[in-house]
């Protein structure tokens, strides 16, 4: 099993930043690798963004549209932990975000962490 545990989450005002980090871990991370790391938000668990490594290639990072240029995904392998540094936050981004992890040993959730953005 892996384990992810979600911070950084909290009240902010329109226009504000917030930086979520999701560290992962478990016996099961020390046999396989984790292929990519993302983050999602809402009761439909919509894709936020997410970062892929492959074996042989470097990372490939992607992003929803609404927040392209607003938000950063980047990740510490060391650490096995990725984060989002969300900035001109919106009201509409008010959500709960979920950590996701996949190896190949399957696809792991976090807890998920409040974001409210006030007007």
């Amino acid at each position: 099993q892996v384990q992810l545990v979600e911070s950084g989450g909290g009240l902010v005002q329109a226009g504000g930043s917030l930086r979520l980090s999701c560290a992962a871990s478990g016996s099961i991370l020390s046999i396989f690798r984790i292929n990519s790391m993302a983050w999602y938000r809402g009761n439909q668990r919509d894709l936020v963004a997410a970062i892929t490594s492959g074996i042989t290639s470097g990372d490939s990072i992607n992003y929803a549209d609404p927040v392209k240029g607003r938000f950063t995904i980047s990740r510490d392998n060391a650490k096995n932990a990725v984060y989002l540094q969300m900035n001109s936050l919106k009201p509409e981004d008010t959500a709960v975000y979920y950590c996701r992890v996949v190896t190949l040993a399957g696809a792991y959730w976090g807890q998920g962490t409040q974001v409210t953005v006030s007007s």
